[in-house]
């Protein structure tokens, strides 16, 4: 039986098991990775004119950039994806950055493989194959939300991540997103993260008359103690929205109710005053989490966590015992939106981070489904 998918729906697939390949397939099999590769969609990178001159650089002073495959048909939505890739939260880790591809668009590869959420193929992407995709590129080391700067020797670091955001918005605008019907606004870890800062804002910015919704994937960063009892991750946001200048572009709602600002850079809290529609993808076992939130390098200075984050079939029993602790905190924060109408969610339990851009993870022949639905 084909399996069925409604138009406009949240999906979000996952694969485990393990794939045994035999010697009298392999060769078939390099055939089939090759034609794959000749497949692949390769997207351009358009830089945002005039973007500069707002202020709206990259941490380099290089300006911003995005990619878009143009959909099919006058009616077609968009779908806007943030590219992710950490943060900075220093004078040191950001003028680091700036000389590599996560702080300069000099920096990048130029054409972008568009494939899973992002992809062309109706076979490979039901919903959203036709749409205008876009994927915004992330050079500001903030998630979209910082306006700062600072002096650095010679030069200077721009952390201009809201600016960024007004700029590429105000270019796709002219481009045709301004008589959008339907926008989905994702993004993945760092950008699935950005989500939560301006899902709100691109729906009063495209009007009542424009559909809205948003998608987090592998950004719902908790607020979780680590294996010791400290918390690692707190301290790091709070630094972060300090030196970025963030606090004045997050969530005035969640301000007020916050006793302090870098508790709005945790999607738990932000939720809470976000009205548009949103749908979190998420792994329970976050490997970005587990590896840099709940057992960071500071709580394992003997290494004895080294083989079970390399590979999960590898940890003791007692260690998947304690990573029972991130799995519960995921699932006790994401408790407060289960009866909220406004929020869905697909979280599994893969040891995974991000999972809306692999074509695999994302959808595919051999995918879980349910009811008869990927």
């Amino acid at each position: 039986m084909a399996r069925r998918r409604p138009r406009w729906t949240w999906a979000a697939v996952f694969i485990a098991g393990v794939l045994v390949v035999s010697a009298s397939v392999s060769t078939a099999a390099a055939a089939a990775a090759a034609e794959e590769e000749e497949k692949k969609l390769l997207v351009d990178m358009t830089l945002v004119p005039d973007a500069a001159s707002a202020g709206a650089v990259c941490l380099d002073g290089s300006p911003p950039a995005y990619h878009l495959d143009r959909g099919a048909g006058s009616g077609a939505g968009w779908l806007l994806q943030f590219e992710g890739g950490g943060w900075c939260n220093d004078a040191r880790s950001c003028a680091e950055r700036a000389g590599t591809r996560r702080g300069s668009t000099r920096l990048m590869n130029k054409l972008e493989v568009f494939s899973g959420v992002l992809s062309d193929d109706p076979a490979k992407n039901p919903d959203f194959y036709n749409w205008n995709r876009v994927k915004l590129r992330y050079c500001d080391g903030g998630s979209f939300a910082g306006d700062s700067e600072f002096i650095n020797g010679t030069s200077i670091i721009y952390m201009r991540g809201q600016r960024i955001w007004d700029a590429i918005i105000t270019d796709l605008f002219r481009k045709g997103l301004a008589t959008a019907q339907q926008v989905l606004l994702s993004g993945c870890s760092a950008g699935g993260l950005a989500t939560f800062f301006h899902c709100d804002d691109l729906q009063e910015r495209l009007g009542g008359a424009t559909t809205v919704k948003c998608m987090s994937d592998a950004g719902f960063f908790l607020d979780v103690d680590d294996i010791s009892g400290d918390n690692t991750i707190r301290p790091f946001f709070s630094s972060l929205v300090d030196l970025q200048g963030a606090q004045k572009n997050l969530n005035k709602e969640c301000l007020n109710s916050m006793l302090y600002p870098y508790q709005c850079f945790f999607p738990q809290y932000a939720l809470q005053n976000i009205r548009t529609p949103y749908f979190i993808l998420n792994s329970a076992y976050d490997v970005y989490q587990f590896h840099h939130t709940f057992v960071p390098p500071s709580c394992d200075p003997r290494g004895q966590w080294s083989r079970c984050k390399s590979d999960p079939a590898a940890c003791s029993t007692s260690q998947i015992a304690t990573l029972q602790g991130l799995r519960n905190a995921m699932l006790t924060a994401l408790n407060l939106f289960e009866g909220d109408s406004k929020v869905g969610m697909f979280i599994n339990s893969c040891f995974a981070h991000c999972q809306s851009e692999l074509q695999d993870t994302w959808f595919a022949p051999n995918s879980p489904s349910l009811h008869n639905k990927g």
